[in-house]
């Protein structure tokens, strides 16, 4: 299987969809997409995941429509995004299955 990347950027394209062969009932995504002030999709913004303690755990580059991707453990998790938008921190319980969130970054 060839895995579709971001160009410029070894990270998955964020706004393919999911591969067939992710089971939701045994893995946690966390999804969303990256908005300014305005309500408006960021694309290329960094988007961090810090686990409980605050420590960097990876990190995705938004696609054009501002769509970001993580696989990740079922626990408390921080979304740090990072843009020429502003910056914003979203904090997100997650859950085996997918669990959409939303990101706000401010000048």
């Amino acid at each position: 299987m060839t895995a579709v990347t971001s160009a410029g950027c070894a990270a998955p394209d964020q706004a393919a969809p999911l591969p067939a062969s992710v089971d939701l009932e045994k893995e946690t995504v966390i999804t969303g997409v990256v908005s300014n002030d305005s309500g408006e999709a960021v694309a290329g913004a960094y988007v961090r995941l810090l686990d409980s303690t605050g420590e960097f755990t990876a990190e995705v580059v938004t696609s054009p429509e501002g769509q970001f991707r993580f696989f990740a453990a079922p626990g408390t998790w921080t979304l740090r995004a990072l843009s020429r938008h502003g910056n914003g921190d979203t904090t997100v319980t997650a859950s085996q299955a997918t669990n959409q969130v939303s990101a706000a970054v401010a000048a």
